[in-house]
């Protein structure tokens, strides 16, 4: 794989989302946000703070998750549909570096709306004098932008082989159990049933664990409940591979393609 004709697809990816208007979410988020100020202190007694701090960061996990399902699934399955894929891939360009590049270039995209986001909600804060844990609030954005990169990862793989809504469809599902996949072998091992308990871990050990990734309520609650750098690591490591073996699949699916 070319990495220089890779890193083109990429900004090609970066440059056509971008004008997409996809960044008027980050007024809208700021928009939020300083509605936010104004109506918690109304509703909420003496918890304004950390509700703020919530769904400050919360808001930034689902409009990223937005931007990464509806956009991500139509990455690929727009140039099949269009059969524009023919002619990229009759240029000198592997499949590979097709699917890579599409990944890197949106996750390019997610990565500015994080940042973005993030900066206006400390911003935000600073200016309300809202009291937030600097540290662990920088770790769980982080940690959020791998997550939505891995999420990207999902939508490009089923969008490969789907039409895209039913790639958006198995996305947002693929989102949503990972997020209770913990849940579900705790179940599993709850059941007396054995087979029940074998199906529960291959699912497990199939669906990513999304709950590795995210770090909301030790934003919201401070360092206190942060893990060891190392354990930090470990999930990040995860949550990188995890996304590796999706692309890889991906490049595997689209290279038995026929346009």
């Amino acid at each position: 794989m070319n990495l220089g004709r890779t890193w083109v697809i990429a900004l090609n990816v970066f440059r056509e989302v971008i004008r997409d208007r996809v960044l008027y979410l980050i007024a809208f988020y700021a928009l939020g946000l300083v509605a936010a100020t104004q109506l918690l202190p109304r509703v909420a007694a003496n918890t304004e703070d950390k509700i703020f701090l919530d769904l400050g960061i919360a808001a930034i996990g689902i409009l990223g998750l937005l931007i990464a399902v509806f956009i991500g699934t139509n990455l690929v399955s727009k140039e099949i549909e269009k059969r524009t894929v023919s002619v990229m891939i009759a240029k000198p360009i592997s499949r590979a570096e097709f699917i890579v590049g599409k990944h890197w270039g949106l996750t390019a995209v997610l990565a500015v709306l994080v940042l973005a986001m993030l900066a206006i909600f400390i911003g935000v804060m600073t200016y309300a004098k809202i009291p937030f844990p600097a540290v662990s609030l920088l770790i769980a954005a982080g940690f959020q932008l791998l997550e939505l990169s891995l999420i990207t990862a999902v939508a490009i793989l089923f969008s490969v082989f789907t039409s895209s809504v039913l790639s958006m469809l198995l996305t947002l599902a693929i989102y949503f159990v990972g997020h209770l996949s913990r849940d579900l072998l705790t179940l599993g091992n709850l059941a007396k049933d054995p087979v029940f308990q074998q199906v529960t871990q291959v699912l497990y050990l199939v669906l990513p664990d999304l709950s590795r990734l995210n770090w909301k309520n030790q934003a919201v609650y401070g360092m206190a409940l942060m893990p060891s750098p190392l354990e930090l690591l470990s999930h990040a490591a995860y949550g990188l591979i995890y996304t590796t073996l999706l692309l890889t699949i991906a490049v595997l699916i689209f290279s038995r393609r026929q346009f």
